[in-house]
C-alpha cells in the first residue's frame, strides 16, 4: 500500500466519524425551565446537570446543541422535542 494510499484511507474514515447530525435547542418565551430541563431528561437522556446547563445556554445564547449523533437515532428525539412544544432543529 502507498504512502498517498494509506493516507487516503486515513482521510476518508476521519469523514466517516465526522458525518454527525446535532439537535439544537432554539430559546422561546413560552417555556419553563423546568419543563425543557425535564424534557431534555427524558428525551435526550441527559443528567440533570447536563439539561440544567443546556436550558440556561439556550436562555442566554439563543440556543445550544443538545444532543448528537447519527441521523437515525436524532430524528424520533428531535420530533419528540418538536411534539412537546420546543424549539428544535435537525442540523
Amino acid at each position: 500500500m502507498s504512502t498517498k494510499e494509506k493516507i487516503q484511507e486515513e482521510i476518508d474514515v476521519l469523514e466517516q466519524e465526522t458525518n454527525q447530525h446535532e439537535i439544537v435547542l432554539h430559546n422561546d418565551d413560552v417555556n419553563t425551565f423546568d419543563f425543557v430541563i425535564d424534557s431534555l431528561i427524558d428525551v435526550c437522556e441527559h443528567t440533570l446537570e447536563q439539561a440544567e446547563q443546556c436550558a440556561m445556554l439556550v436562555h442566554y445564547k439563543g440556543k445550544c446543541t443538545v444532543k448528537s449523533g447519527e441521523f437515525k437515532d436524532l430524528e424520533p428525539r428531535c420530533s419528540k422535542l418538536l411534539h412537546l412544544g420546543l424549539s428544535a432543529e435537525l442540523v
